[in-house]
């Protein structure tokens, strides 16, 4: 269960957020838990976990170790920093930011390198699904930006999949459709990589998740955990959604 906090919160809101939130969620054993501030907070957020089982995260990292790369950040820095968790290719950063597979991969193979656990996000937009390219868009997502990975570093990342069109949008894919996009996904998986290694993966459903649809997302075998966006950003309700 990871929560992505995109850009709210003040170091301040991060200390004052996992004061409430710890206590909600100390025996939630069932899933791991993480978050991923903003760049700046990472460090309140950190001190904040301190020694609970919350694993802090970043929203992004750029490929390369260091260099004259003014307003990026690196693997390196962000383990540094204490995180364990770093977002790659979220649909905000495919829509405003230029993000494309390559770069997805490139991120992904630098995080693996510092060891971060990549959470790498394919999706589809509004018009993808209506004019029923959903499972096209995925599968390029997946051949160009995860495909090339090695067995190896493939056991190291979590996918998720994110419809664009769910996001801050308050519509949320329902839990069959997002269990269709989720078996399709798994089977691009062991394709590629084998049965075995599409059983272990884990793939998380992000696209509006709150605390009164978790529960139906859950229920789907094919569904492993969610990454949350805007539910995360109050701590009863992040913790609804982690205490499904």
């Amino acid at each position: 269960m990871a929560g992505n906090w995109k850009m709210y919160k003040t170091a301040g809101d991060t200390t004052v957020f996992f004061e409430r939130f710890l206590p909600l969620v100390a025996t939630s054993t069932h899933a791991d838990i993480a978050i991923c501030p903003t760049y700046v907070n990472i460090p309140a957020a950190v001190a904040a976990a301190g020694n609970s089982r919350v694993g802090i995260g970043a929203q992004n990292l750029y490929w390369a170790k260091e260099g004259a790369f003014t307003g990026e950040i690196s693997g390196p820095m962000l383990k540094a920093a204490g995180c364990e968790y770093v977002i790659i290719g979220h649909s905000e950063r495919r829509q405003y930011f230029g993000e494309t597979e390559e770069t997805v991969l490139k991120r992904t193979l630098a995080a693996i390198e510092h060891g971060l656990k990549p959470i790498v996000c394919v999706g589809e937009r509004l018009e993808e699904r209506e004019s029923n390219n959903t499972e096209t868009v995925l599968r390029a997502q997946f051949d160009g930006g995860i495909a090339p990975l090695t067995a190896e570093q493939f056991a190291q990342i979590t996918i998720a999949y994110e419809p664009v069109w769910a996001i801050g949008t308050g519509k949320t894919a329902t839990p069959d459709m997002a269990a269709d996009a989720h078996r399709f996904i798994r089977g691009l998986v062991a394709a590629r990589f084998g049965d075995a290694a599409a059983a272990a993966t884990r793939i998380l459903y992000g696209g509006s998740v709150k605390p009164d649809n978790v529960k139906g997302l859950m229920a789907q075998p094919e569904i492993d955990g969610a990454l949350v966006g805007g539910a995360s950003l109050e701590a009863a309700s992040f913790a609804s959604i982690v205490n499904f």
